[in-house]
């Protein structure tokens, strides 16, 4: 049987913004408009500071604001402090009965940073109606960092749940369209126990652009870290425990995630194996984007190597 919290979620989630009446909508205003001024001026009170003091880095990853600083919290953290923040002087919602945008405000933003989502737009229902939680970033930054939001998202599934075993996370790259279909023969050494790790090795290659000089740099810092190096080094296509993706962490930035991932769990004695799979890349170009794409790309993986001698 659902409990109310869970029928009052469901009835939010599946909400649209037009199903809401007009005069619903400006109350919701005047609450977060309230909320975000007492939430600014309650910011300076010295019980903030010892707040986050105590919680500011206690799990999850960095990926909300406090306001007003912007410092970086995890989710729950961000809206704990924040919420605290809107209560502490006792003057929020003042036109309303109650208290509920302290409660509701912080804790909607929170999620809504990590998830990237405005409210408004409907890309999340759609994806949620196939089946799908959807988080995304503003604006591009990295690699590194659409894997650590994707974790984290899955990480916050699973304490909803109450999972007692994390789920294990698998990662695509969004340019694989069809082909993603077949991507399940990657999860089964993980699944099984026999893996921490598996790397893709495409069954067909697209022939790309580009001259081979990343793929190279990858390979020979690899190889020269560890003693070896998959056949296919930058895949970014791979299954790997919670554990182990803990024990990569803090990722290495933008494009030398990958080749980062292979050495620093070798070097911990973590299995990888590598699982034929018939995926296949969009094929790339050799316009100047393209070109400056792979520069970055090298640059990167040459960070990587760099701290990892």
């Amino acid at each position: 049987m659902s409990s109310l919290t869970q029928n009052l979620g469901r009835f939010v989630a599946d909400l649209s913004l037009r199903q809401i009446p007009a005069e619903g909508c400006a109350i919701a205003r005047t609450g977060i408009a309230d909320c975000f001024g007492v939430l600014i001026a309650g910011s300076r009170d010295p019980e903030i500071a010892l707040v986050d003091r105590e919680l500011g880095h206690s799990g999850g990853a960095a990926l909300a604001s406090l306001i007003p600083s912007g410092a970086r919290r995890s989710p729950e953290t961000a809206a704990l402090v924040n919420g605290i923040a809107a209560h502490v002087l006792d003057y929020d919602d003042v036109s309303l009965d109650g208290h509920p945008s302290a409660v509701l405000v912080p804790a909607i933003l929170a999620q809504g940073e990590v998830s990237g989502s405005s409210g408004a737009d409907g890309t999340a229902a759609v994806a949620r109606d196939a089946g799908a939680v959807v988080t995304r970033h503003t604006s591009n930054r990295g690699k590194a960092a659409a894997m650590e939001t994707g974790a984290e998202a899955v990480r916050l599934l699973d304490q909803q749940e109450d999972r007692k075993i994390a789920r294990h996370l698998l990662f695509l790259d969004a340019d694989l369209a069809d082909s993603a279909a077949f991507a399940a023969p990657l999860t089964q050494p993980v699944l099984s126990g026999e893996a921490d790790m598996t790397i893709a090795a495409f069954s067909s290659t697209v022939k790309l652009g580009g001259h081979g000089a990343v793929v190279g740099l990858s390979s020979a810092g690899t190889r020269r870290a560890i003693g070896w190096s998959p056949a296919q080094p930058l895949n970014g296509q791979r299954c790997l425990t919670r554990a182990a993706f803990e024990a990569a962490r803090p990722l290495a930035a933008g494009f030398g995630v990958e080749t980062a991932l292979t050495i620093d769990l070798a070097r911990q004695g973590l299995r990888i194996t590598e699982v034929e799979v018939p995926l296949a890349h969009r094929a790339t170009g050799t316009d100047l984007r393209s070109q400056l794409h792979r520069a970055r790309q090298l640059a990167d993986v040459a960070r990587a190597l760099a701290t990892r001698r």
